[in-house]
């Protein structure tokens, strides 16, 4: 199995509804993201896919997210906003975007020590 992976980010806030804590206030994070995609095979060129067009795909999906309120974008106005959710709203996006290709997982990073896979 080949598995070729990207990182971008982007900025934004959020709060989570119904949790009891500190994360239930309007809070900010730098969010990391990677992609992973996979293929048993590669292409006439040696590719799971080509970089660019990994890149390119999810950095239209990253402008939707960067400096936004998460909370009041359609998808996450009805699934909370969790590093969970945002990990499988992406994974499900690039997946219907590059549907040639498996998007393995996506990671979802809300700081340097915590994050979320979607597979």
């Amino acid at each position: 199995m080949y598995r070729v992976r990207v990182r971008s980010h982007f900025s934004s806030a959020h709060n989570l509804r119904g949790y009891k804590g500190k994360c239930e206030d309007l809070h900010g994070h730098n969010w990391k993201v990677e992609v992973c995609a996979e293929s048993e095979t590669l292409d006439s060129l040696g590719m799971v896919i080509d970089f660019t067009k990994l890149k390119s795909s999810l950095k239209v999906i990253m402008n939707e997210l960067d400096h936004k309120y998460l909370n009041e974008l359609d998808y996450f106005k009805k699934v909370n906003p969790t590093s969970e959710c945002i990990a499988a709203y992406i994974y499900n996006l690039m997946s219907k975007e590059l549907s040639e290709i498996k998007i393995a997982e996506v990671t979802v990073w809300e700081t340097d020590t915590s994050s979320a896979t979607y597979s």
